[in-house]
């Protein structure tokens, strides 16, 4: 099994409701800020400057395939989390537009393969820098359409061109290997050939990483791709096909097929079935990416899973407090919990305990400020939707039903249907849901144990392993805790993790491969013997 390790050095760097008037209406397969009355002061706070001055070019509401923007029959709405206001429009792709999506990516395919590494690299290059230049309007994007608050939406932008400046250097490094045979007179040639076309599903909770993260090694490794992005938030991936296109990325490349959530599990059948498409690449829950698997093993293709988490965030004796308390924050409140990495279980040492949970909760209350994300301070934004908000409010319930204690928060936000104070819970048994199902919210439950024998155990009793994170100041420990974590991911001394450098991955029922570093491509890859 192998685990990536992010130990903490000193000095390391970290990343640092109705919007009235700021709907998007199409226009020319595109978007568009809507007229509207001029908000009061509370509300000109609340969305001043988020989506006003948008290049209309990257608001697109069409699917983009073969290089054209299309239309469909049908269009779904797209939604603010933050107000339940309409931001547009968007093509409902059904089976037709996807198997046609497919046509166009093999097509594509055929000649995008013959075209050398150093040409796909110089063109993933140019696509990394369009995101640059447009960082600011496609980090409103993403607030706009994830809630997420406007400062982590700039964060991912940069994350998310980051794959991309990434794999234009990876695709130079594809090599292959000469191999000595027993005969003294010949040699084994071993090359590394693109797959072909690869489907891509991506989540809503980083509408453009994980979009990059998987297209930017396809692209580079010479494979086409179509994208089915989530349904609560396609604008990003539209955005990114319309500088794909600027880039010089060749028609059929690179395509996306939106879709509402009605439409979305025939859409995904139909590409992961499509004899064309030789490669999934899934980001979401351990349920679907089942399905999915499914679908994939009727004609064997080769796939990647990112799947669901339920991270073990361990805190013994010997560690530091306030970097404890600090890699809390950032490792659970990041994206207001919506994280695959979040921490969702927090176990602290007896002799620690309390101290801890004191700190965390004043540290809770003096930097976690929720808004909306376009808010300036805000911190924790909306949650996706009110489906997510009911699940953390049945975790808190039920811990407490169950004997555990409200340190702070513990219910709904008065901001909105969609929105739900950060919460610290203590006296947290294992009983509790909190404690085996992944939240996706801004809930932390404590749980105190007594030994490391103990910690590791609770850790490693559930059928998922993709991140886990722990802090100690004992050397010895460190090394016994990280190896025996039955995790793809660990962070020590460190509550972020996340890095274009490093495999990104998990075990157990968490995934399949690898993605981002120089490992990353091979997912991508065929190896072909000669002799």
């Amino acid at each position: 099994m192998a685990t990536c390790f992010w130990l903490r050095s000193c000095g390391a760097r970290r990343l640092g409701s109705t919007f009235p008037g700021c709907r998007l209406h199409p226009r020319a397969g595109g978007l568009v800020p809507a007229p509207g009355p001029a908000p009061g002061p509370a509300q000109l706070r609340g969305y001043a400057g988020g989506l006003a001055g948008l290049s209309a070019a990257l608001l697109r509401t069409d699917s983009f395939v073969g290089g054209r923007w299309l239309p469909a029959a049908a269009t779904f709405p797209v939604q603010d989390p933050a107000s339940g206001a309409a931001l547009g429009m968007v093509a409902d792709c059904g089976v037709s537009e996807a198997r046609a999506a497919v046509r166009a990516a093999y097509e594509a395919f055929c000649s995008w393969r013959e075209v050398s590494a150093k040409e796909r690299s110089s063109l993933l290059r140019k696509w990394y820098n369009l995101m640059i230049q447009n960082k600011d309007d496609l980090a409103r994007i993403i607030t706009a359409e994830s809630g997420k608050p406007l400062k982590e939406a700039h964060g991912e932008i940069f994350y998310s061109a980051f794959f991309l400046e990434w794999f234009s250097e990876e695709a130079r490094r594809v090599y292959g290997d000469i191999i000595y045979t027993p005969a003294k007179d010949k040699r084994a040639l071993v090359l590394k050939q693109p797959v072909g076309v690869a489907a891509v599903i991506t989540p809503w909770n980083f509408p453009s990483a994980m979009i990059t993260r998987k297209v930017g090694a396809a692209v580079a490794a010479g494979c086409t791709v179509v994208v089915k992005p989530a349904e609560d938030t396609p604008f990003s991936a539209l955005a990114l096909a319309e500088l794909a296109s600027q880039a010089g990325i060749p028609p059929g490349v690179y395509n996306v097929i939106p879709c509402s959530r009605k439409n979305a599990k025939e859409v995904g059948e139909a590409i992961c079935t499509d004899p064309l498409v030789s490669k999934i690449s899934f980001t979401g829950s351990t349920t679907t990416g089942k399905i999915l698997l499914h679908h994939a093993a009727n004609s064997v293709k080769r796939v990647s899973m990112e799947l669901g988490g339920l991270a073990p965030f361990i805190v013994f004796d010997s560690a530091n407090v306030d970097q404890a308390v600090a890699g809390a924050l950032a490792s659970k409140f990041r994206n207001t919990g919506q994280t695959c990495v979040c921490s969702n279980r927090f176990l602290v040492q007896r002799g620690i305990h309390d101290a801890f949970v004191k700190a965390f909760a004043e540290a809770m209350k003096k930097n976690l400020h929720v808004g909306n994300g376009f808010e300036e301070g805000t911190t924790q934004g909306p949650l996706i939707n009110e489906k997510a908000v009911e699940k953390v409010e049945k975790h808190v319930n039920d811990a407490v039903s169950k004997g555990a204690t409200i340190v702070t928060g513990g219910k709904r936000h008065h901001l909105g249907k969609n929105f739900f104070e950060p919460t610290l819970l203590s006296n947290v048994t294992q009983d509790m849901l909190c404690t085996h199902e992944e939240t996706f919210g801004p809930l932390a439950p404590v749980i105190k144990f007594d030994t490391e024998e103990e910690a590791i155990a609770i850790a490693n009793a559930t059928d998922v392993g993709l991140a886990g994170y722990f802090y100690s100041q004992d050397p010895a420990q460190i090394w016994r805790v990280a190896e025996q974590l039955e995790v793809g991911m660990v962070g020590v001394n460190e509550g972020l993790i996340s890095s274009v450098e490093c495999p990104f991955g998990g075990v157990k029922q968490s995934g399949l491969g690898r993605e981002g570093s120089k490992y990353g491509i091979d997912e991508y890859l065929e190896l072909k013997k000669g002799r």
